[in-house]
């Protein structure tokens, strides 16, 4: 992983569920000494307790690992906020509707941030009766390629993975499509209004 449990995340956690040193090393089968060294940054808990420990403090492991406590506050979502992640080691593309921690190859990955196309990523949308026709000028070579195109509306993502030596094109129903994202492997998220 690249990153690791702190202290001070899981004092944090402890303290927010109302839980003394005691009671969490109760939960977990080990000392309040051990909970208390964790805390202060005298040593770290094994790997064999991150899931007792994440359980013990109602959160994934995951969670625990990102330091974070991910809860539903979506309460008025739109489908134009979503997320898209990339693992740099596979290749998996995820995408979330919501606030998350995502994880691949032992990667805690961050959402991509979009951004407005520039003349290399030129990403052109064409009205054909019902549809968007969606492309991209771009080389796709094994090295340098559009990974996936994708159409946002407010309802749904359509989603089209590409792949190298391939064309840069799709084609997305137009019902209610608001954005139009492009993903090149090597310069990252751009995003169009359709």
């Amino acid at each position: 992983m690249d990153r690791y449990v702190t202290g001070s995340v899981i004092r944090r956690l402890r303290e927010s569920k109302k839980l003394t040193q005691e009671e969490l090393a109760e939960r977990i089968f080990v000392s309040s000494k051990a909970v208390s060294k964790w805390e202060t940054g005298q040593g770290f808990p094994d790997i064999s307790l991150l899931e007792p420990l994440a359980k013990a403090l109602g959160i994934s492991v995951i969670e625990l690992l990102s330091g974070e406590d991910i809860r539903n506050r979506n309460r008025s979502f739109k489908m134009e906020k979503s997320s898209f992640y990339v693992c740099p080691v596979c290749g998996n593309v995820i995408q979330a509707t919501g606030e998350a921690v995502v994880s691949c190859c032992g990667i805690t990955l961050p959402p991509l941030a979009a951004e407005l196309p520039d003349p290399a990523h030129a990403v052109r949308v064409e009205t054909v009766e019902d549809e968007y026709y969606v492309s991209v000028d771009h080389p796709m070579t094994r090295e340098h390629f559009i990974s996936f195109l994708a159409a946002v509306s407010d309802q749904e993502i359509q989603f089209v993975k590409l792949y190298p030596e391939g064309a840069a094109e799709a084609r997305f129903k137009r019902n209610r499509v608001q954005a139009v994202y492009a993903y090149c492997n090597r310069h990252g998220l751009f995003r169009v209004k359709s």
